[in-house]
């Protein structure tokens, strides 16, 4: 996971520098258009222009407040409990339901239902619900560090919330489209079975 994470950082980073680039080449083919258009009689105005020439990333959730719910739940998801407000600083952890079949440890391969929101948009980014209902199955040394943190000690058949501060999560980086820069994350995962590595 932190092999994807860090790709999904040299993405976000080289998505940013295309977008530095095209507002660069917008702005230079706005002033030519402009300067092609100041001998008519042309309602534009070619004083001093006021865009920018860098392009400020407007996709980051940095301070952004968590909202509530945005999305239908898809068939069969269960609500996803955000707590609206400041997004969490620290991983909260939070049974819903405790199950009652064997304990989750750090090192297990786990299978799992799950529902993703986005923090600062409400939005869901991923839901095992939304592919027909097949839970998802991976190893917990695999995955993101709310996840890895988050999940042990978990018993099979439990449903818990997850509020995953953006460190925890996919940082700065985030996962464009689906997932912002910086961005809190809220999860209510059910585990449906558990193995040892």
């Amino acid at each position: 996971m932190e092999r994807e994470a860090a790709r999904a950082r040299a993405q976000a980073r080289r998505r940013r520098a295309i977008r530095l680039g095209v507002g660069a080449v917008a702005v230079v083919l706005l002033g030519l258009f402009l300067a092609s258009r100041g001998g008519g009689d042309s309602d534009v105005e070619t004083t001093n222009s006021t865009v920018p020439t860098e392009v400020e990333d407007p996709g980051s959730a940095a301070g952004k407040p968590c909202v509530p719910l945005a999305d239908p739940l898809p068939q069969g998801a269960p609500n996803v409990p955000i707590r609206v407000g400041p997004p969490p600083t620290q991983l909260v952890i939070e049974d819903i339901k405790v199950g009652t079949g064997a304990t989750i440890a750090a090192s297990d391969t786990v299978t799992v239902q799950y529902i993703g929101v986005s923090c600062s948009s409400g939005k869901i980014f991923d839901s095992s619900y939304s592919r027909g209902g097949q839970p998802a199955t991976f190893p917990l040394s695999n995955v993101i560090k709310g996840w890895t943190d988050g999940i042990p000690n978990m018993k099979v058949g439990g449903q818990r919330l997850l509020g995953i501060p953006s460190a925890q999560a996919y940082g700065e980086a985030g996962r464009p489209p689906t997932i912002a820069p910086d961005e809190a994350l809220w999860f209510v995962v059910e585990a449906v079975e558990t193995k040892p590595a």
